[in-house]
């Protein structure tokens, strides 16, 4: 019990040293227009999980990913960046980060969007190319890196319990406190520290045999364990809540978000020249969010 609370403690100290380098670092602009109303329709017809949300929360939503994309710079690398592609980065950020008030990534800059897979130096050609997602360390460090495939595909297939970019960013999450562990002490209250160690030791081994539906990369280790459950909580939460209770409960502990309660099944609604638009504004498409180009 000594050796515990000493873990505990030194978890806590370096948590606050980091968070206090982290914020000495870097301020977030908060935005001061009106939300696009093109963004919204892009969020209508591309993401589930804002469909699901109530109007306030809708609203909530939007800032958080309007404030994202002011502080980060998302640039491709070897391809064309659209506003859907920011909009699906920001979300990516966003979901998992939608049960806190004030969370910001003071730990990244940038987002650089490559077409394809690409290797571990980098290289989007020749061999070894088999990643599709990257946090930056070292010099790289701020940084993010991800496949434009992977992150359209992340969004497009909601039933396949993965999705890149959101497996990326809780890598994020994770490394708030200054290290890539599974174990994110920035959202994690103290009892519930060794509760979700005890739950990942033990399941490890399961997961890495593929004795479960849970993707076996995640059985690799304690990091990648916690981003790939991360992205079935997101992608699949009543499964996951069926199949595994107690990792369900643990995460929504984490996440402070009980997924399984939102309806991620609920369709876009297809648009035409003469419906309403989605935005909500009353108007019809035509005469709203399809008169104007998105910026």
């Amino acid at each position: 019990m000594y050796l515990i609370l000493i873990f505990i403690i030194v978890l806590a100290i370096g948590l606050f040293s980091y968070n206090w380098k982290l914020k000495k670092k870097k301020t977030w602009v908060k935005p001061k227009v009106n939300f696009p109303a093109k963004w919204r329709t892009i969020l209508h017809q591309e993401i589930p999980f804002y469909r699901a949300l109530s109007t306030s929360e809708k609203e909530k939503f939007e800032f958080k990913i309007q404030e994202f994309l002011l502080n980060c710079t998302i640039i491709g690398v070897g391809t064309e960046i659209t506003i859907v592609d920011k909009i699906l980065v920001a979300t990516s950020a966003v979901i998992p980060i939608f049960g806190f008030e004030d969370w910001q990534y003071v730990n990244l800059k940038e987002v650089l969007i490559y077409p394809g897979i690409f290797n571990t130096e980098f290289e989007t050609e020749g061999p070894n190319r088999n990643v599709l997602g990257m946090v930056g360390t070292g010099y790289m460090d701020g940084k993010m890196i991800l496949s434009q495939e992977a992150l359209a595909h992340g969004f497009d297939n909601t039933s396949d319990k993965k999705n890149t970019a959101i497996h990326e960013f809780a890598h994020l999450i994770d490394k708030r406190d200054g290290v890539i562990d599974g174990i994110p002490t920035s959202l994690l209250h103290e009892k519930h520290l060794l509760p979700w160690i005890n739950y990942m030791d033990k399941k490890l081994d399961e997961v890495f045999e593929g004795d479960s539906d849970i993707n076996p990369y995640g059985g690799t280790n304690r990091a990648e364990f916690f981003s790939v459950t991360s992205e079935y909580f997101f992608e699949r939460p009543k499964l996951l809540k069926k199949k595994h209770p107690e990792l369900y409960r643990l995460l929504a502990k984490i996440y402070q978000q009980d997924v399984s309660k939102r309806d991620l099944s609920i369709d876009a609604e297809e648009v035409s020249r003469n419906t309403p638009c989605p935005c909500g504004s009353g108007e019809k498409y035509k005469n709203c969010c399809g008169s104007v180009t998105a910026n």
